[in-house]
Parts: C-alpha cells; structure tokens; sequence
C-alpha cells in the first residue's frame, strides 16, 4: 500500500505497483491524488544557478553561500515537506537567525492556532466517520479539495456507531457564498451567506440557539437550522478558508458558537488543510518556540509577530530558501515581487513560477513517491510513509541537512 501526499488526507489505501521506473497500476486515488502521481512523471527541476544547468553539489554548495552571507534570511513554505525535514529547516533557521515562515501565515493560521491550544475542541476523522450525525461543511467544499473525505469520513462511510445510510443517520450542513459541488448534495440543508457575512451567520445561530428570532437569513430555515443542532447527538464543523477569511479578527465569536453548542450536545471542529504537512509545521514550530508560526530567531531567541510574516518579511529580507510551496503563484503579487529582488533558493521536485524566478533550483525527491517521511493528517493524526519509486535525487531532508553542514 501507498500513501498519497496529495492532500491533507494522506490516504492510506492505495494500491500501486511500479516497474522500470513508472507506475504500472494505482487504484483507490482521487482526482487530485492522480494528478500528484503523475508529477513524478511531469515537468521535473534540474540544478540551476542564474538559470544554468549546474551539478547538484554546486547548486548546493551555492545555496549555502548565499544563506550564510545573508543578514536577515527568509526560510518559507514547509507544507509539503515531510516532519523530518521541517525539523531540520527550523534548526536551520535558528542557526542562521533567520525568519521562518509556513503557508498557514496566510491562510488556516488563526484557526490552528486556536485548535492547537485548546480553544477550540477538535477531533480524529475516524471519530467522524464513527460517531458523527451532523456535519457543517463551513467555506469549504472537500468534493474539490479533498474529494474522498465524503467517502472515507464525513457522509458516506458506515462507522462504529453508524451503521444505516446515511441519508438516514448523516446530515449535512453547508454554508457558503456560493452553491458549492458539495452544496448540491444537501440542498436542503445550504445556507448562503454574503461575502464576510460569516460572523452575522454566526451570531443569528446564537440567537436561535438562545429561543430569539435571528436577524439575517431566512428566519424559518434558520429555526430548522437551530433545531438541527439541538438534536444533534455528535457534530462536526469542517472550518475552511471561506470562513477563516470572513472571519478574520472575529474568531473570537466561533469560539463562543462552539462553547454553546458543546452545552448542549457535541460539537467539534476539523480545519479543512490543504497542503498535506501544514498542520505538522505548525506543531513542530510550536513545541520547539511556543508558536505555530510567523518566528524570527535574529536575536538569538524566537521572537513571534506580523513583522514576521511572509508578507512582512519579503520585504526586509536578502536572501529566501522556499520549500514546499510556491510562493510566486500563491502569495499576493507584491509579496511575490518583493521575494523575486533577492537571491532566491528554490527547492522543489517539479518546476513552478517560483524555481523559473530563482537564483538557484535544487531538485528533490517527491514526497510519497520518491522519498519516505512522516506527515500530519489534517485531524493532527501521525502518518509515515515509505517511497514506492526509486530516484536517484535527494530528500528534502537530506539537502537541507547538506545546506547546514555547509554554512
């Protein structure tokens, strides 16, 4: 069996076979984890220097250079790279006094932050599939992000206490801006809210919660909505980015949602992580400085604050290493404008905007493919994983441990 780096999921049950070099027979992958698959095969990075082809070590060995000539490093991206090696890129970090920085400073921060103190009760998608009859899918939408979290976890499955159909013992909930692929599986049950409307949502729940008429929405669905919840024997928000967006600086009132539900019944919450490792940077950095992310170590300790973000520090810093993301595609463009006037080090298995724009490109092995490792599912649960290919290209792991040894 396989495991598929694809998504946050990392599905545990695919089957694939290689021979000479390429798969000859995959099952149980989603169209998303395909996709992943088919990268190994798909426009592949080579060593590059200024946009030479060079050998690996001296793509290396210039990497190191430049690092270590930098006053104030950027470290930046992480969530596709494996627990081993973020380990090694936060020790990096800190012997460089640099900035590190994850892709949750940009999207499902403020939400992991919150689940990973304790603020917000969480649980195990094998909780969900056993136990849950209502699950809100709350800007998000898993048929196109994660496309086998209805069939492995959320709706379809039968679990330990949910053995009948479940149109008979599963409902499920979606608020969105718009009528989403899985909105249309539970029309009766979409509720659209206005762009940024998420908290004044929040809020007309309460008052239903509380026997008050709500103030927006239709006010009879929204008393079913109530009634739903109150029934509830065991539930589950799927929190995404159209919420964590919307919200923003008024997460504090999801926290008093959920207070109240779990006064009531059982509610907790699943954040819906892209990337498939995100969720492991953030416990890592957090057991290691006390922060999830956002961490400069310039002054000898970590030091966390907005000054400290991506967003932030792309434009003080004068060097930056990528790893795991890519940064150019994903981040605003003046962000990525900003990382595009340093010397920039890109270490990536397949060729995105970031490796065209920088200074030198260092191939890795795919994670899941290619290379073993240990990732965090999205409900924080541990998963290892050993390569189902050969490759001749080193780990992430490996070439950040080789950039170490040489600074």
């Amino acid at each position: 069996m396989a495991i598929c780096t694809g998504c946050s999921l990392l599905c545990e049950d695919i089957e694939a076979a290689e021979k000479d070099g390429a798969l000859t027979h995959v099952k149980n992958l989603c169209r998303k984890g395909h996709g992943h698959f088919q990268a190994a095969f798909t426009e592949r990075t080579v060593p590059m220097i200024d946009g030479e082809q060079v050998d690996l070590d001296r793509a290396i060995t210039k990497a190191a250079e430049i690092l270590k000539s930098a006053k104030s490093p950027l470290l930046y991206g992480w969530s596709n790279s494996t627990l081993e090696a973020q380990a090694v890129g936060i020790e990096l970090a800190e012997k460089l006094g640099a900035t590190i920085d994850d892709t949750s400073s940009s999207c499902q921060g403020i939400l992991m932050e919150r689940i990973l103190s304790g603020k917000l009760p969480t649980c195990t998608l094998d909780d969900v599939r056993n136990y849950a009859d209502t699950s809100i899918f709350w800007g998000s939408d898993p048929s196109s992000s994660h496309p086998r979290h209805l069939s492995r976890f959320s709706y379809y499955p039968r679990g330990e206490k949910r053995q009948k159909s479940y149109e008979e013992e599963r409902t499920c909930i979606a608020v969105d801006v718009r009528k989403s692929a899985t909105a249309n599986l539970c029309p009766n049950y979409y509720f659209q809210v206005a762009p940024s409307g998420d908290a004044q949502f929040m809020e007309a729940i309460l008052a239903v919660l509380e026997g008050k008429i709500p103030r927006v929405g239709d006010k009879k669905k929204m008393i079913g909505l109530g009634s739903i919840l109150k029934k509830t024997e065991w539930g589950v928000i799927f929190a995404g980015l159209g919420m964590v967006y919307s919200l923003q600086e008024k997460m504090d009132l999801f926290e008093k949602l959920l207070a109240r539900l779990n006064e009531i019944t059982t509610f907790k919450v699943v954040p819906m992580v892209g990337h498939y490792n995100m969720r492991g940077f953030n416990e890592l950095l957090l057991e290691k400085t006390g922060f999830i992310n956002r961490v400069s170590f310039k002054d000898g300790k970590p030091a966390h604050g907005p000054e400290h973000s991506v967003v932030a520090a792309a434009k003080t810093c004068d060097a930056a290493l990528i790893i795991g993301s890519d940064p150019f595609s994903a981040l605003p463009f003046g962000t990525a404008r900003a990382l595009a006037k340093v010397p920039l080090i890109a270490i990536d298995p397949r060729r995105s905007l970031t490796t065209d724009g920088a200074k030198v490109v260092i191939p890795s092995a795919l994670s899941g493919l290619e290379a073993g490792g240990t990732g965090v599912r999205m409900d924080g649960v541990k998963i290892k994983f050993e390569p189902i290919m050969k490759s001749d290209l080193p780990t992430d792991e490996q070439i950040l441990t080789r950039i170490m040894e040489a600074i």
